[in-house]
């Protein structure tokens, strides 16, 4: 786990570089989204998803490196998520990653600016630097993941479900889209870059519809009984705003169980790819028990 640990820590200072370098520079103006993108952007993530792109590439090409441009790309619309779910017309938080979030830094209206921004750098950042074999299926597959089907539409019903009692699979199919739509995302869009076989694109989807239920059922139960210092935000939000979550609808103790089933099912997903998904099945392993 020290390895996985070290190996995790330089992929992280080398996407936390490449988005430095991509953002706009802080002099430029305006300055005050600028500085909200940059906030937004560089706090202390975990980088999951530019982590599994990356990790997608040296799990299926010889030139893992091209996976940067579609990891940073990812990391932008995860934070531009983050800022939007974090204003009070949504999720209303006031703490994100141990520090203000990004509205009761600036502003509502610079963080809206900022997250709509980001949006726009990462489409722009694939156009201008994906090699052109894979930069329209890049394009292409970003805007599906992000858009009113995928990521968004998850939100829309995440937030049409407070309060309301929902089906277990109505649950799962929030996820797919909220949390899901991206991590899968990911792991396909480091093997495009790779010019992976289809096949093995498709097993690497397959890993992240049950690496994205996996990653889902562990946040809810951390926002039972996870360490408000380790995740950098108060518990309790999703009781608060009487959140459908996993938990919630089966019990704490089977929300554990379908976790560790989520996890065998993620690892059997990854056959096609032999001893080449060593590292991405200790990632899965490493969020079954995480604790941030």
């Amino acid at each position: 786990m020290a390895d996985l640990d070290s190996t995790l820590s330089n992929l992280r200072v080398r996407i936390d570089a490449a988005l430095m370098e991509a953002l706009p520079p802080l002099p430029t103006p305006p300055r005050s989204v600028h500085e909200a993108m940059h906030y937004a952007l560089l706090g202390a993530g975990k980088r999951i998803r530019p982590i599994l792109c990356m990790v997608a590439a040296q799990s299926t090409g010889n030139h893992p490196e091209t996976a940067m441009i579609p990891a940073c790309a990812i990391e932008m619309i995860h934070a531009f998520s983050l800022v939007h779910d974090d204003l009070p017309c949504m999720d209303d938080d006031d703490f994100r990653r141990g520090r203000p979030t990004c509205h009761k830094q600036f502003s509502e209206a610079i963080a809206l600016l900022a997250g709509d921004a980001l949006v726009a750098l990462a489409f722009s950042h694939i156009a201008q630097n994906a090699p052109a074999f894979c930069a329209l299926r890049l394009v292409r597959e970003l805007a599906e993941a992000s858009g009113s089907e995928e990521l968004i539409g998850g939100q829309v019903f995440d937030l049409e479900a407070e309060g309301k009692p929902i089906a277990l699979q109505h649950l799962q199919d929030i996820h797919r889209r909220k949390t899901g739509a991206l991590i899968r995302y990911s792991l396909r869009a480091g093997a495009v870059t790779q010019e992976a076989p289809e096949d093995e694109i498709m097993a690497l989807d397959r890993f992240g519809t049950h690496l994205g239920i996996l990653f889902q059922i562990t946040d809810d139960i951390l926002d039972i009984e996870g360490d408000p210092e380790l995740l950098g935000k108060p518990i309790g939000s999703d009781q608060n705003n009487q959140k459908a979550t996993y938990p919630a609808i089966m019990g704490l103790e089977e929300a554990r169980h379908r976790a560790k089933t989520e996890l065998i099912c993620a690892v059997d997903a990854l056959s096609p790819l032999g001893k080449r998904a060593e590292l991405l099945t200790q990632i899965a392993e490493q969020v079954l028990t995480r604790r941030r």
